[in-house]
């Protein structure tokens, strides 16, 4: 009676992101109960593999009772403080400091948020900020990539250029552009690393002269593109693009909100990829997901730059919950069990995750499997030598993860027939192992789909 009351209370009133409004209200809510370690539970009692970290981030795993108590213990002390008046707490003094001791290179000055789009959302106003401090208004261009993702806040929705997030919205904005993604499975050039870097540093050329290298104030990237179905850019590809941002004068941001702490194997995919942005945002595991929180590190540059802009006059960005001392706290301890075991863990996990799903490379429905660390997908299609993907009649997203979820798995379905996988850092051998088998039994029935098989060559 309780999870049927439940369900119709969320049909009548809470309003689910990026879902078609009828269609849950059709399909009702799954009402998640409880969670440990790797695996949650539903209201039933079915339990799950939660090969996605709720939504990429919670990369602890659930249940850490030390971080329970981190947060009781600051609610209990401090529960807020504001950031204004110059005011602040002792934890949010302490992550911003343990925070800039590991960030690549010089961004050593950090600004809190609540999450990853406040984050974007708060790099494009430090950004207008600076060029307006450098005496260069006009320098107000903003390019990212196709299919990548940079949050779904109004500015930030722009910047994400996925089809979902712009229709009947209105974006992307008129001073948003983009540029072809590197994909390397569906790359025009091929496969090949090198075509492949240099196809996209002609592309971001080519922009920056299309619109005026002295208007372009910055270039936004994920190290791997998540949201856009977990795309990884050729080693080597992350510097080339610094290096033209760096000839050409133009900001270069990396949005780590996914690929921060451990998903990828380092803290960082940035020291990964040997740069250091001028800017960088994080969010997701930065708590593991068990409080909001996101953060924006601004390079020495940037900082200085705005500061001395201003003078003695208020920079006018804020947020209430910016460095939050409970969100502080419980990034403070979260921070400690990545690196007492947890970041070890996930690199020994990430290299068995990915060797299971590449040993689903044989199965009729696959046609790439591609991934660093805890950050993976596999694409599915019909015909391997044309790529082509599954029909639309097939519906991916809603059958293929209601068949994971009923064999035991969350994983992130996409509509185009990407799988993404993403699972907490603190999986056993066993775990990676039951990820894996249970996506080749989601495989083996989606290939007897009868609109799978008509289309299947």
């Amino acid at each position: 009676m309780l999870s049927n009351s439940l369900v119709e209370l969320d049909r009548a009133h809470l309003v689910h992101p990026v879902a078609s409004y009828r269609g849950h209200e059709q399909a009702g809510v799954r009402v998640l109960k409880s969670a440990k370690g790797a695996t949650v539970t539903d209201a039933s009692g079915h339990q799950m593999l939660d090969g996605f970290a709720g939504l990429w981030c919670v990369n602890a795993g659930y249940g850490h009772e030390s971080i329970v108590e981190a947060a009781a213990r600051q609610m209990r002390e401090l529960p807020y403080a504001t950031g204004y008046f110059s005011l602040g707490s002792e934890p949010a003094i302490r992550l911003a400091a343990e925070l800039a001791e590991r960030t690549p290179g010089d961004l050593n000055h950090v600004y809190f948020t609540l999450g990853g789009s406040d984050a974007v959302d708060s790099t494009v106003r430090f950004i207008r900020y600076y060029y307006h401090s450098l005496g260069k208004p006009t320098k107000d261009q903003f390019i990212s990539l196709e299919q990548g993702y940079h949050g779904s806040s109004t500015v930030g929705a722009g910047l994400t250029a996925l089809p979902v997030f712009h229709a009947g919205f209105g974006m992307p904005l008129d001073w948003q552009h983009k540029i072809p993604t590197h994909y390397a499975y569906r790359n025009p050039v091929g496969t090949d690393p090198q075509a492949i870097i240099a196809a996209s540093v002609k592309a971001l050329r080519a922009k920056v002269e299309e619109i005026g290298a002295e208007r372009v104030a910055a270039f936004y990237v994920e190290p791997i593109q998540g949201s856009g179905g977990v795309l990884v850019p050729p080693t080597g590809w992350m510097k080339a693009m610094r290096d033209v941002c760096t000839e050409l004068d133009i900001l270069f941001v990396a949005d780590e909100v996914i690929t921060g702490f451990g998903r990828t194997g380092p803290l960082f995919a940035c020291s990964d990829d040997g740069i250091v942005p001028d800017l960088m945002t994080t969010a997701k595991g930065l708590t593991s997901g068990y409080v909001p929180m996101g953060a924006v590190f601004l390079s020495e540059k940037v900082y200085q730059t705005i500061a001395d802009g201003a003078g003695p006059a208020a920079i006018g960005h804020g947020y209430t919950y910016s460095a939050h001392p409970v969100s502080a706290a419980v990034g403070l301890e979260v921070l400690r069990l990545y690196e007492n075991g947890l970041l070890e863990n996930g690199v020994k996990a990430g290299a068995r995750l990915m060797a299971g799903l590449q040993s689903l490379s044989s199965h009729p429905l696959v046609g790439d499997v591609r991934g660093r660390g805890m950050l993976a997908a596999i694409e599915l299609v019909v015909d391997k030598e044309r790529k082509t993907p599954l029909p639309a009649a097939a519906d991916p997203s809603r059958r293929i993860f209601d068949r994971a979820w009923n064999n035991g798995l969350v994983i992130r379905a996409f509509g185009n027939g990407v799988l993404g996988y993403a699972p907490p850092l603190c999986c056993t051998e066993a775990e990676i192992d039951a990820i894996v088998e249970r996506t080749a039994k989601t495989l083996d029935q989606t290939l007897n789909d009868p609109d799978v098989r008509a289309a299947l060559v």
